[in-house]
């Protein structure tokens, strides 16, 4: 079993990202599957290999339907059977949209007793 080493909590997030490499090489648009997120960065499952180290322009719609914009950053890289699940983690998303992001833990905690 791999250690857990994030910083900050994950949550089960409805969400989606649209994500573009930033250096030109690859698919101009990738849509993923959001699996988890925190204020610090995003578990996800993409059919397309990716590379550790890239960075993606995203655009993050979150449960409000607002779209938070950031960088992220490929970290993480595991293969399974039918698709690749990635964690990245984002780079210069300012504390205001971070901030966003932790608001729905408390509320989430809050509603759900977890």
């Amino acid at each position: 079993m791999v250690e857990d080493r994030r910083k900050t909590k994950r949550l089960d997030l409805e969400s989606s990202l649209v994500m573009k490499r930033l250096d030109g090489q690859g698919e101009d648009e990738i849509s993923i599957n959001v699996i988890d997120v925190s204020k610090r960065g995003i578990g996800f499952t993409c059919d397309q290999p990716l590379q550790i180290g890239a960075l993606y322009e995203g655009h993050l719609t979150i449960w409000t339907k607002e779209v938070i914009s950031t960088f992220i950053e490929i970290v993480r890289i595991e293969k399974t059977d039918s698709t690749f699940i990635y964690g990245g983690t984002f780079v210069g998303m300012p504390e205001q949209e971070a901030c966003r992001i932790a608001i729905y833990d408390v509320v989430h905690t809050i509603v759900d007793g977890k």
